[in-house]
């Protein structure tokens, strides 16, 4: 395969880990009586997918797995316009095929249902927390916003040499804790669309929101730290060595 199909098929399988891992985590491991992860567990899982995924393709692709932060990544001056779409096309592929897996393994368990979300992500009476429309945009959009900062900053040429799939999966999983009650986390419209895909009805009615928001939100994180910080650095790509070479989704 040339550089950019390979680029695509390792941003298709990140997302599908990142997909299958996070989501799987709360459908399959969360509720478990006296034994399961909790809320606590799914927001680790989700940074350790973005983590595990970062050494393992951050040099073929740049380990995007979020259309949220190719976009806001390319607003930030450090990824090709010529790639977003086939990069989201990619994702969604990825986080579809995930959630699919996911299906067919939880589907095995007597007492499971869609009905219980499937890990999908609401607003209103689907709000884990019962959020209304506007604080589940507000915290979708903000969120973003902050790991797409996070994201520019730590795959700086200038950040600390190694680090940035640590400060990225870390700042996913902090992501997670403050919202998971509020919209089942999204920061990701990927991750949300799988999922959604299965549930049907209202999860697919409310998509436009887990694709709106973190679009909006990494669009403006990727411009206001280039606004910060407007001095060359690398590409997100995974095409050149050092920090440029890792970005994370979630």
């Amino acid at each position: 395969m040339n550089g950019n199909n390979n680029k695509l098929v390792a941003e298709a399988i990140g997302t599908f880990w990142l997909t299958f891992g996070g989501c799987g985590s709360a459908v399959i491991a969360a509720g478990v009586p006296d034994v399961g992860i909790g809320m606590l567990g799914v927001a680790l899982a989700f940074g350790l997918t973005v983590v595990t995924m970062a050494y393992a393709i951050g040099h073929i692709s740049g380990c995007h797995l979020n259309p949220a932060v190719t976009v806001g990544l390319a607003c930030g001056g450090r990824f090709p316009s010529g790639l977003i779409v086939p990069y989201i096309i990619a994702q969604v592929v990825g986080a579809i095929v995930g959630a699919a897996v996911l299906y067919a393994i939880a589907s095995g368990a007597p007492d499971f249902s869609t009905a219980g979300g499937f890990a999908a992500n609401g607003y209103a009476e689907h709000s884990p927390g019962k959020y209304g429309l506007g604080a589940c945009l507000l915290s979708e959009f903000v969120l973003t916003m902050m790991f797409l900062f996070v994201i520019m900053g730590a795959t700086h040429g200038k950040a600390p040499a190694g680090f940035a799939p640590l400060a990225i999966g870390l700042a996913l999983t902090l992501i997670h804790l403050i919202s998971i009650h509020v919209t089942n986390t999204s920061v990701n419209p990927a991750r949300s669309t799988g999922p959604a895909l299965f549930v049907g009805g209202w999860a697919l009615a409310q998509l436009w929101l887990f694709w709106v928001a973190p679009l909006a939100g990494g669009a403006a994180g990727g411009f206001i730290y280039r606004w910060l910080s407007p001095e060359p650095a690398g590409e997100v790509t995974g095409e050149q060595a050092g920090q440029g070479a890792v970005a994370k989704g979630a």
